[in-house]
């Protein structure tokens, strides 16, 4: 399999929630919906990281690219570091077995209910392409790491 979604290993499961695989809402849809694992409010300006409970693999030379649903936009819920970024290395680490998490952030001056099964982000996977002189260094652990 080129890419895809997998369930990490149970020791390295955050949540006790259900974990729902990314799906594409239609056949040409971009992005794969995340879903929350779990309830939760968002405290305006506080971070809350969902612990997916997914892990994503790829080729070597593409990325996962985590994005907000639009649809939060006009709350307006953000992802807290803008876009997440998964790399191909990130899958199977030994920190968290390549654990997803996802970081949002509550702009409103409201509390924001996410309700477990709730769509929460969206990734999309894409090609990229490296500089010739670059520096090859191999991941040394899991979320923000590298």
């Amino acid at each position: 399999m080129q890419r895809g979604f997998e369930i990490v290993n149970y020791e390295k499961r955050k949540t006790t929630g259900t974990i729902k695989l990314p799906t594409r809402a239609t056949a040409t849809s971009a992005g794969y919906d995340f879903y929350s694992p779990v309830n939760a409010m968002l405290v305006p300006g506080k971070p809350t990281i969902f612990w997916t409970d997914i892990k994503a693999f790829m080729q070597h030379n593409e990325v996962l690219q985590l994005h907000v649903r639009s649809s939060m936009g006009k709350v307006p819920i953000i992802l807290a570091n803008g876009t997440g970024i998964i790399d191909a290395d990130y899958y199977s680490n030994p920190d968290n077995d390549g654990n997803i998490g996802i970081m949002l952030l509550n702009l409103s001056n409201h509390l924001y209910e996410i309700k477990q099964g709730d769509r929460i982000a969206q990734g999309v996977f894409l090609p990229f392409l490296t500089a010739d002189d670059e520096v090859k260094t191999e991941r040394t652990g899991g979320f923000g790491s590298t």
